[in-house]
């Protein structure tokens, strides 16, 4: 792994957002209607997405949770600050307090294993997902995601089982610039420096890690 390279971005990292998110505390059981009528026709009721379309929310950090909810409602006169038509409309009735107790609800679930099926795009995502790519200035992912892909309360969103078409376009959208919601542009940077085979290769790895 190049260490150097991980440190020092995961430093600069989480000095920047040590006190970004605060702790999410919610009720869980004030969630279920919200979940029934709106949530679970995409994400499934437990949190587990039949499509991959739609992210697994089941076993997220619930900081993570709370942010993109907040991120995709429009702000007084400010558009939001990610952009998803579906979400968009989805959240725009939804309280601070609502938002929190979705988090703690989703988070609370229990994510269903996922397995990789390339065994030749797995080589290569576990190269980059351990030990990044010196040559392009890519650091290891698993400095701010972990070696299994659990995340870092409040900082850095839980990888692991997720669906690698999911992984794979967002990695797309932040390369493209279509998705700005990253801290200090963390993600967009990354991307940026990322093939479709490498990021491909990255989601494969990414949806088998437990």
């Amino acid at each position: 792994m190049n260490f150097r390279l991980a440190a020092a971005v995961t430093g600069a990292l989480v000095s920047s957002l040590a006190c970004a998110q605060a702790t999410v505390k919610g009720d869980a059981a004030k969630a279920q209607q919200i979940v029934t009528q709106v949530c679970a026709s995409c994400h499934g009721k437990d949190g587990n997405s039949t499509s991959p379309v739609n992210p697994v929310l089941a076993g997220q950090l619930p900081e993570y949770i709370r942010k993109q909810l907040v991120n995709f409602k429009a702000q007084g006169d400010k558009p939001a600050e990610r952009i998803n038509p579906v979400m968009n409309g989805m959240v725009a009735s939804l309280s601070e307090s609502d938002m929190a107790n979705l988090a703690v609800y989703f988070a609370g679930q229990t994510r269903n294993p996922r397995a990789a099926h390339d065994p030749e795009l797995v080589k290569l995502g576990q190269s980059i997902y351990r030990g990044g790519i010196l040559a392009k200035g890519v650091a290891a992912c698993a400095s701010c995601h972990l070696p299994n892909g659990a995340g870092v309360p409040a900082l850095f969103p839980r990888l692991s089982g997720q669906y690698p078409e999911y992984t794979a376009a967002q990695l797309k959208a932040f390369r493209a610039g279509d998705r700005t919601n990253d801290p200090n542009k963390m993600m967009r940077l990354t991307a940026a420096k990322l093939s479709d085979r490498e990021i491909s290769a990255l989601a494969e790895y990414i949806a088998g890690l437990r």
